[in-house]
């Protein structure tokens, strides 16, 4: 059975699938090479003012949470990316990927925990 798995783009060792970058803006220093990319759906992260506003802060990610999810909800893109998803789904695992340096507080662990509910 496939599965959706929630990866940092720079780690060593990535599992096989298709690659997904979740982040808005590239991540410093990867190649497009090295990334590999299926897609790169940067219309589903965070609108850059929430970005900004959060600034991976810890202390402001329960708030930023509840707003990111109101965001993907309220996004004319969302549907279309759960359809490519659930596609790419049927054939093998897919990466989510993202830059973000702390692995617990950031847009990408808030959409794993969307889409593991909706595919």
């Amino acid at each position: 059975m496939t599965k959706l798995i929630l990866k940092r783009i720079y780690d060593k060792e990535l599992p096989d699938g298709y690659r997904v970058l979740v982040d808005r803006l590239w991540p410093r220093g990867m190649s497009k090479v090295r990334a590999s990319l299926d897609l790169w759906a940067k219309q589903i992260a965070p609108s850059a003012d929430l970005r900004k506003w959060f600034g991976h802060d810890p202390e402001k990610y329960a708030e930023f949470k509840e707003k990111y999810l109101a965001e993907i909800k309220g996004n004319p893109y969302t549907e279309e990316f759960l359809t490519e998803l659930r596609k790419a789904l049927k054939k093998q695992d897919v990466l989510i990927l993202y830059s973000a340096k702390d692995e617990e507080h950031n847009d990408a662990v808030v959409l794993m925990e969307y889409l593991n509910s909706k595919v």
